[in-house]
């Protein structure tokens, strides 16, 4: 753990000594008593925790300073075609390390039916490997996750909510403030990276903010690719490669990051 992260109601309240984050302070950073750490809030800010105490009877009390703002998320929310189980931990811990608002996962034409059934699809367990991607990189705020049945229930939220993420902000979609992307390799119009450098320079991207989809391991169908367009999205490519979807997510970000001069 880059940084250990308590809700609110757990600062002032004594952790169970078999909680893991007790067992990694006392195990692998070997901390006790009297010792700091670096510590945040979920969504809240970041700082140092002392151990006030630290033991099987009482478990773990602390005192945390805050000194920063624990690094806010970027203006970039993803639309994710619902991958294999296996790729999907990695896929989210990855693209929460870089920092996106949100991620929609969504059920595709083409995908396995099976996979928003696993017990991985819950929402709950989707924020646990979110938030591992955010502890990677020593940030509080964990982006926030969705599961829509398939691209048109997706799209339907997108355009009455917005591109809901974490901290209750939101990259608009139905007012078209916001640059939308699918990434496509069979009808793309152009390619990803020329499409964003026509698209304003890194402040004007921020403000602006992405949304980008990227399809499961089959790709679009041809329905899904109207659908997008009529919400109007931008069908871009990255290359002929075909490449996995965890690839695909982290290097689409990457790329959108880079436009915003984040990276």
């Amino acid at each position: 753990m880059n940084i250990v992260l308590f809700h609110p109601h757990e600062i002032d309240s004594p952790l169970p000594f078999a909680d893991p984050r007790v067992q990694h302070l006392q195990k692998v950073l070997r901390k006790g008593s009297g010792d700091s750490f670096v510590a945040g809030m979920v969504n809240g800010p970041a700082g140092e925790a002392r151990i006030l105490s630290l033991s099987a009877e009482e478990g773990l009390r602390i005192q945390f300073s805050a000194t920063s703002d624990g690094m806010p998320l970027h203006p970039v929310v993803l639309v994710i075609g619902f991958p294999r189980p296996i790729q999907l931990k990695r896929l989210l811990r990855d693209v929460a390390s870089l920092g996106v608002q949100a991620v929609h996962l969504c059920g595709t034409e083409l995908g396995e039916k099976s996979y928003l059934k696993s017990t991985l699809s819950q929402e709950s367990e989707l924020a646990a490997m979110l938030q591992d991607g955010s502890i990677q990189a020593r940030s509080t705020h964990v982006p926030a996750v969705f599961v829509h049945r398939d691209v048109a229930a997706c799209l339907d939220a997108l355009g009455r909510d917005g591109a809901m993420g974490a901290d209750d902000t939101s990259v608009t979609v139905a007012g078209n403030s916001s640059i939308t992307v699918a990434l496509d390799n069979v009808a793309p119009t152009c390619s990803l990276n020329s499409f964003l450098s026509g698209c304003g320079g890194g402040l004007e991207l921020r403000g602006r903010g992405v949304v980008a989809a990227i399809g499961s391991e089959r790709g679009w169908t041809a329905a899904e690719r109207q659908l997008f367009c009529e919400a109007g999205f931008t069908l871009c490519s990255m290359g002929q490669r075909v490449l996995r979807t965890e690839t695909a997510a982290t290097t689409a970000t990457a790329i959108i990051l880079s436009h915003m001069e984040i990276l």
